[in-house]
């Protein structure tokens, strides 16, 4: 391998790695059609717990979460105080005991924002770069 070579190589894994952790951060987002305006950490973390099954104004809510990365640990972190491993206990526990099942995992930023933007009942987490018209921000962690 010719220097200019490795040279390329370490400069394309660099970007690489950079897309992958590099994002503005997690906001939670609701429909634009939602009536939710805002929401409160504590309300938020009840919601994503299961703690809580509805707005706090009423009406269901359908909390959706991001495949496991660096967003979806962020938003647990900053909004319930809990990591993967917590989380993981936290689940199995009360999927075991049929208490409770957690939110419905989606593939992408991309699907997340067009599930929530689809539903006024639906609760979803982004990175800050991937909220448009179709959703509003109710919470920045």
């Amino acid at each position: 391998m010719t220097v200019r070579n490795l040279i390329v190589t370490v400069a394309g894994l660099a970007l690489a790695a950079a897309a992958t952790f590099a994002h503005a951060g997690v906001v939670v987002v609701v429909s634009a059609k939602s009536e939710v305006k805002s929401l409160t950490q504590a309300q938020v973390s009840q919601l994503f717990l299961n703690k809580a099954v509805s707005f706090p104004g009423g009406g269901a809510a359908t909390p959706v979460d991001l495949p496991e990365g660096p967003a979806r640990a962020e938003f647990y972190t900053k909004v319930t105080g809990k990591d993967a491993a917590q989380l993981k206990a936290y689940w199995a526990q009360l999927t075991f005991t049929g208490k409770a099942q957690r939110p419905k995992q989606l593939g992408s930023g991309a699907e997340v924002r067009k599930f929530v933007a689809g539903s006024p009942s639906a609760i979803g987490y982004l990175d800050a770069a991937d909220v448009d018209d179709s959703v509003h921000v109710v919470l920045k962690p």
